[in-house]
């Protein structure tokens, strides 16, 4: 059975006829052509996936896509500055070495950029509990909490210089 569904896809307006059985993993991978979240685990564990939706952190693994129609869906690909270069926080993720084999970034991007949205200035817990649902196997998280307290400090340091 099939449901036609409407969203805002990475800030665009999209629409599409999907299997009602269908995870948004797999919509977003095979029918809008976006590989950049990945299937780890397919049981919602290991944070591979993760996209935003309506600015909540889900793992679109066993989200089902028909749950997003009316809804802002943020992928790994929406992330990017609007001329597609590195987002601040994907700069940093590659100087402070936090990317190894790279299979999991992709949701602690996304993971990183919802905590930051919400907390500007984040301590090192507050790094670990908002992204404790992403895992890694390659980096050992130090590099990772450094790439997103680097981000936090250039961005609070951008907005009290704009103050001043």
């Amino acid at each position: 059975m099939k449901r036609q569904i409407e969203f805002n896809l990475n800030g665009e307006k999209v629409s599409i006829e999907v299997d009602v059985r269908k995870s948004l993993l797999e919509m977003l991978r095979d029918d809008f052509g976006l590989v950049g979240s990945k299937e780890g685990c397919s049981v919602g564990e290991c944070g591979a996936c993760s996209v935003s939706v309506d600015k909540e952190v889900i793992d679109s693994c066993i989200y089902l896509a028909v749950w997003v129609d009316g809804k802002n869906v943020v992928s790994i690909e929406g992330i990017s500055n609007e001329d597609g270069s590195l987002s601040d926080i994907q700069k940093n993720y590659v100087e402070s070495g936090a990317v190894q084999c790279g299979f999991c970034i992709p949701g602690l991007i996304v993971s990183s950029t919802q905590l930051l949205d919400e907390n500007s200035a984040p301590t090192r817990q507050e790094i670990r509990r908002g992204l404790a649902g992403n895992l890694c196997r390659c980096t050992g998280y130090h590099k990772i909490i450094d790439a997103v307290e680097n981000t936090a400090k250039e961005r609070n340091e951008k907005a009290l210089n704009s103050s001043e």
